[in-house]
């Protein structure tokens, strides 16, 4: 009877695992989502022995500096070895031309298969119907787990008609960017200043201000600094942390002439124009704030995770902490940014290019060469939360980028604004305060109407 059991026992195993390789990798596990998509290995087509794809040929275009281009270059090799049937024609444009020239190919009808989108811009492209609603690719991939990937970043890519944050997903995030407060250890030892905490409410602008006075430095006696305390303030960190708001979207009121505004922008026109401790902006023309910084002239400025690759090459010791918070409120906030990939409504090969993004954003061996090359925090949670935060590389105190995503990062103002003139004609003009023309109270009330008929022209 025992020997009669084993048997039947053997018998069984063998069908559970006959059922096991006819169901393959491609689709959900009763009813869950796979922890590993159908082509996690390496030439995976090839070796399940599967009837060769014909090829394809997609194109993909983003933008950024060097490092963002070779670190892209290795994803897509990575992903062509997975997909030997796909070849991507990649091409990275100078940040400052990507608007102009995805314009020009979408007028011309020669819009690449998977390109950056983000803000404004995919507010516009899905609502012209230039974007491929990808939900029904989404929803068949296994790549997609809904509880592991930030909705921070998932719900900046929804498009209900209308409103951007709500139904089917037209985008897939590229990154979510937690902009972040760094400063120069080497800098803070040699003044004998403590550092900044790295927890949101402890550090205020009253601690930043004294000291960048402390950091500030005229070493030949000319009057003008050599080395800063701060450069490039976030005008956003200082108006959110102080309880202010640019606009209210469920209204669609401007609010910049309200005294949280006001108050927060003269906060940081005074650290030029009252405490001296920021470049003016005949200093910042003659040397901007980030070459300041990575030369080892300004102690705190302001970076992204994909500043990370420049910054593992500074000689001087650097980490980052939470912005400071408003004395008036104690709360802190800064922006979280993120660009998304889209694939073109009018993609030839939709599965294919849909394939690519799903890699670049969700893949679990996608995701950590990109964290690894220090170009994002990884979209993946738990990967965010375990080895990324565990990496033996700057910033120390990676749970910065982290509370950032989860706790006190917004969107930045435009992100919910499909035309974007109200705040341009903010930014052209503000140089009236940090220039002392006029102070930010006079300067809000004379522009708030203004923008908010831009606003109202542009968006209702």
């Amino acid at each position: 009877m025992k020997s009669k059991n084993k048997f039947a026992g053997m018998i069984m195993l063998l069908l559970m695992f006959a059922l096991t390789a006819c169901s393959g990798g491609n689709g959900p596990n009763d009813g869950a989502a796979p922890t590993t998509p159908d082509t996690s290995s390496p030439g995976n087509e090839a070796s399940a022995g599967k009837d060769p794809k014909e090829p394809v040929t997609i194109e993909f275009m983003g933008h950024g500096n060097p490092n963002e281009k070779k670190i892209f270059e290795k994803l897509i090799a990575s992903f062509e070895e997975k997909n030997p049937h796909v070849t991507v024609k990649y091409t990275s444009v100078p940040p400052g031309e990507y608007s102009q020239k995805m314009t020009t190919l979408i007028s011309s009808g020669k819009v690449p298969d998977v390109f950056y989108v983000g803000g404004p811009e995919f507010y516009r492209f899905a609502e012209a119907g230039t974007l491929l609603n990808i939900q029904s690719y989404l929803d068949k991939t296994s790549l997609f787990n809904p509880d592991n990937v930030w909705k921070q970043a998932m719900d900046r890519y929804r498009f209900d008609g209308s409103k951007v944050g709500a139904g089917d997903v037209y985008g897939l995030p590229k990154d979510v960017g937690p902009w972040s407060f760094v400063y120069n250890k080497d800098l803070f030892d040699e003044a004998g200043v403590p550092y900044p905490s790295a927890t949101a409410g402890e550090w205020t602008w009253d601690d930043m201000l004294e000291a960048a006075q402390k950091l500030t430095v005229d070493d030949n006696g000319d009057g003008k600094p050599d080395q800063y305390g701060v450069g490039a303030y976030s005008l956003e960190s200082a108006v959110w942390g102080n309880g202010g708001e640019y606009i209210d979207y469920a209204t669609g009121t401007v609010k910049v002439n309200e005294p949280e505004f006001y108050e927060a922008m003269q906060f940081v026109a005074d650290l030029n124009l009252k405490h001296k401790v920021s470049p003016n902006q005949e200093a910042e023309q003659a040397m901007n704030a980030y070459t300041r910084f990575i030369n080892g002239q300004l102690a705190m400025f302001a970076m992204g995770p994909w500043d990370q690759p420049a910054f593992w090459e500074l000689p001087f010791g650097w980490d980052i902490a939470a912005w400071p918070a408003s004395p008036n409120t104690g709360e802190t906030a800064t922006w979280l940014g993120s660009m998304g990939f889209a694939v073109s409504a009018k993609s030839k090969h939709p599965q294919e290019a849909f394939d690519l993004a799903a890699f670049l954003s969700l893949d679990e061996q996608g995701q950590r060469e990109n964290y690894q090359l220090g170009q994002a925090v990884p979209n993946l949670i738990d990967m965010a939360e375990g080895e990324f935060k565990e990496m033996d590389k700057g910033p120390q105190t990676r749970q910065v980028f982290l509370d950032i995503i989860q706790d006190y990062g917004r969107p930045d103002v435009v992100a919910f604004s499909k035309d974007t003139q109200w705040m341009d004609m903010f930014n052209q003009n503000a140089s009236k305060v940090w220039n002392g023309e006029m102070s930010a109270k006079d300067f809000t009330a004379q522009i708030q109407p203004k923008m908010q008929e831009l606003y109202d022209k542009g968006n209702k």
